[in-house]
């Protein structure tokens, strides 16, 4: 899926709300130009709360949301929310799954710079073989001792950077 997003791009990544949209997850992806969500959303209001966050550009929404399903996303309503999704925006490749073992193909050879998954509940930024792997840890309720967090992406041409957003909460 191509992005009609310019370079300069903010871009908010989310995963495993788990049907839980705090405010702090909110604030915290407010000013991004689209938002990513992989997977385990939980329920479609989460989506929903997410597509009302206002665009930098405009002030209003709808936010534009890419979500993927995740493991637990089994309801009739996610039927239609694709398993992976590759997007571009401006010179770079993104491919989104939720569980990032089920990646069936060498993401370099393939063109793709990001590599974003969920699943784990771990937030991870790693580079392999000059490609990005983003992990945005768990927006949604908390589990054992990991930390609560959203990340962002923030691509310039052919450069990318990512940082992990630890929520307060």
């Amino acid at each position: 899926m191509e992005q009609a997003i310019k370079s300069g791009t903010q871009i908010g990544v989310i995963a495993d709300t788990h049907g839980l949209l705090r405010p702090e997850a909110i604030a915290a992806l407010r000013g991004s130009d689209l938002i990513l969500h992989a997977g385990d959303i939980g329920k479609p209001e989460v989506l929903a709360g997410l597509q009302a966050i206002p665009t930098p550009a405009s002030g209003q929404s709808p936010m534009p949301v890419i979500a993927i399903r995740g493991n637990n996303d089994k309801a009739s309503w996610a039927e239609a929310i694709p398993e992976q999704e590759s997007i571009k925006i401006a010179d770079i490749s993104i491919h989104m799954l939720h569980i990032l073992q089920e990646l069936k193909f060498a993401p370099q050879a393939a063109g793709f710079q990001v590599v974003i998954s969920g699943h784990s509940h771990k937030p991870l930024i790693e580079e392999r073989g000059g490609v990005l792997y983003m992990n945005p840890g768990s927006a949604g309720p908390k589990r054992f001792k990991l930390p609560i967090s959203v990340a962002r992406l923030s691509i310039t041409g052919a450069k990318v950077r990512a940082e992990i957003i630890q929520l307060a909460v």
